[in-house]
């Protein structure tokens, strides 16, 4: 078992210098066909990756920048719809006001032509009735010519006057 032990622990100059050699062309080929593409693909994806946080970096202060705009797009449509109504209000108002002061105006005019005619229709009443009055006179005259009144028939003169005035 000694010998087991010494040749399985006993170490050869040449073996190790095989083994070294072992080494190192395999870490060579594994650097060359291994390690170098693989450095290539993660460098590929790493520069990938950074293009996609570009990308969205950039799309978000797009999108930030929309927002603003529409923001501000919106507060502007708001002013405007505020400005619309305020503008229609006072036209409203000022028909308003103008139907008012024409109608006032209308009433006015026709109240003075009412009152105009009927001021001119109480002057033809009055011109109308003075003619019945002179016409009653005229008649009560002639029949007082005609002949002698007495009291009962004075009288009844007058009851016919009132009765043809009144």
């Amino acid at each position: 078992m000694e010998e087991l032990t010494r040749a399985f622990v006993d170490l050869d100059l040449w073996t190790l210098f095989v083994v070294i050699c072992n080494t190192l062309i395999t870490f060579l080929i594994v650097k060359h066909f291994l390690y170098k593409p693989l450095r290539k693909m993660l460098a590929a994806r790493e520069q990938e990756v950074r293009d996609l946080y570009t990308h969205a970096e950039t799309d978000r202060r797009e999108a930030e920048a929309m927002k603003r705009d529409y923001t501000a797009s919106i507060a502007n449509a708001k002013q405007e719809a505020a400005e619309i109504v305020s503008t229609a209000q006072k036209r409203a108002e000022k028909r308003a006001e103008d139907i008012v002061q024409q109608a006032n105006h209308d009433a006015a005019a026709a109240k003075q032509r009412a009152e105009e005619t009927i001021e001119q229709e109480r002057k033809k009443a009055m011109n109308q009735m003075k003619d019945e009055i002179a016409d009653l006179s005229m008649l009560i005259a002639s029949k007082v010519v005609e002949r002698e009144v007495n009291p009962d028939d004075h009288k009844r003169l007058i009851d016919d006057f009132i009765d043809k005035v009144g």
